[in-house]
């Protein structure tokens, strides 16, 4: 910055420095390389403009002094907003990474309503409507999230704005742990006519067999990350990286990222072999609209329906190129990617299952994850999207913004008319609504869709805002 300083006060035209009343020492001291030490043990420098102006003042001071004062100033100022920013990214990383007691409360008072309550344990969906989960007449949606209460925004505000509800069948996936609370909610607050069905992971036969590739690339991706990543202590203490690739390195460290329930999506094909079309969902959308039309989209063979991430007027969120997920560094990457090749956005996706069926892109996935463990995780940023790009390269038909706004959980630019006017919005990043470090603005647009009068609700005290 203080060099930068140097160059916009002392412009140069063909080497020749533009004619100026400012000395000439005044811009060779601010061009001078930085040292991080340079401030170290000073205690008098001026904290303030105010300081700076008054301490000139008095000491009349020449130009040489007044320069080197003003670098020690700069230096010391922008050691100090660092050092915050990078404070607030590790309190925003625990924040997000923790699980919020009031959810903890919510999930046990559930469990604990399954094992008390036959009504709490019903056949989900009941006997009568389970032909309807393998129909290809009825429109899919799947959803994976082991938070009961992101998990029943997603599927009432899907209910509450589709025209055809009774047409609409929601498969929630779930893990082990979560499976007795979420079952617990949906047999309590049923969402008729749609159709719901909870069902654990442990469940599908599919991943009862044999080896699965998706579990052991998880394990082995534990064993790679615990011996070659000092955590977040080790990322904060790095003082050469700027705060925002400190902050990206601290959101790859979230428990999301190796959870099940971010990479089962990669095996859609083999958990629901009867169906043709999914439309798949983050837990952290809100739907905003009737989402039927999106089965009338022709997606001419492609198997990824899903909204580009690098054009918008939200330079932004949607300034997204393969190049802001892959390391275009590593010889692998640069070989066979396109830097500029335009992102796409995971959280509310149109896969074609029968397209899906005749490629190869689950292999392609796990081949590349395969190379980014050999290459001790330096291909990407941890993550799913990364691989998922890869995958995908050549598979994804461009659906239009209007069905995918995202940001809502990293910047708060967002306002919520424009907000309001989306089909479907997105919570991406750490500030999520159902944490303390939601945007307020924003989370009047999830809030709406959770009855804050439900016995469960009150007693863990989950409030609106």
């Amino acid at each position: 910055m203080v060099g930068c300083l140097g160059k916009r006060i002392g412009p140069r035209i063909l080497g020749r420095r533009i004619e100026s009343n400012v000395p000439e020492v005044i811009y060779r001291i601010l061009e001078e390389p930085v040292s991080k030490d340079e401030v170290l043990g000073k205690t008098d420098v001026p904290q303030t403009l105010q300081e700076f102006m008054s301490e000139m003042k008095q000491s009349r001071s020449d130009a040489k002094a007044f320069a080197l004062r003003l670098r020690e100033m700069i230096v010391l100022l922008e050691q100090r907003t660092r050092t915050a920013k990078i404070q607030e990214y590790l309190y925003r990383h625990v924040a997000s990474s923790s699980i919020p007691k009031q959810l903890h409360c919510l999930a046990l008072k559930l469990a604990n309503e399954h094992s008390n309550n036959a009504a709490a344990r019903l056949q989900l969906p009941s006997a009568e409507l389970v032909p309807a989960l393998v129909d290809n007449s009825y429109f899919h949606f799947v959803l994976a999230s082991d938070n009961v209460l992101a998990a029943s925004v997603v599927a009432t505000s899907l209910v509450k704005n589709a025209l055809r509800p009774e047409k609409f069948v929601l498969h929630i996936i779930t893990d082990r742990k979560t499976y007795s609370p979420m079952q617990a909610w949906f047999s309590l607050h049923p969402l008729d006519p749609a159709i719901i069905e909870v069902k654990a992971l442990h469940q599908f036969d599919w991943l009862s067999k044999g080896k699965v590739p998706v579990l052991e690339a998880m394990e082995k991706d534990q064993r790679v990350r615990s011996q070659f990543r000092g955590g977040s202590s080790a990322i904060v203490a790095n003082d050469t990286e700027k705060p925002q690739v400190i902050a990206a390195k601290l959101q790859a460290l979230s428990p999301k990222y190796n959870s099940l329930m971010n990479h089962i999506r990669i095996h859609l094909p083999e958990l629901f072999p009867s169906l043709n079309k999914v439309v798949f969902l983050d837990d952290d959308i809100v739907i905003q609209t009737d989402l039927s039309p999106l089965w009338d989209i022709d997606m001419n063979g492609k198997v990824n329906g899903a909204v580009e991430t690098c054009r918008g007027e939200d330079s932004f969120v949607m300034s997204k190129r393969f190049k802001s997920y892959l390391n275009f560094s590593h010889p692998l990457i640069a070989k066979n990617f396109d830097r500029n090749e335009c992102a796409w956005a995971y959280g509310m996706n149109i896969f074609d299952l029968e397209a899906w069926r005749k490629t190869n892109i689950s292999l392609t996935y796990y081949h590349w994850l395969e190379e980014n463990f050999k290459s001790d995780l330096s291909l990407w940023q941890l993550g799913t999207l990364p691989p998922g790009l890869i995958a995908f390269y050549g598979h994804v038909h461009v659906i239009d913004p209007f069905w995918h706004m995202l940001g809502l959980g990293y910047q708060d630019n967002t306002t919520l008319v424009d907000a309001e006017t989306a089909g479907v919005i997105h919570f991406n990043g750490r500030a999520k609504p159902w944490l303390d470090i939601a945007f307020p603005q924003l989370r009047p647009l999830w809030a709406k869709y959770i009855d804050f009068s439900d016995k469960f609700i009150k007693g863990c005290h989950i409030r609106a805002s």
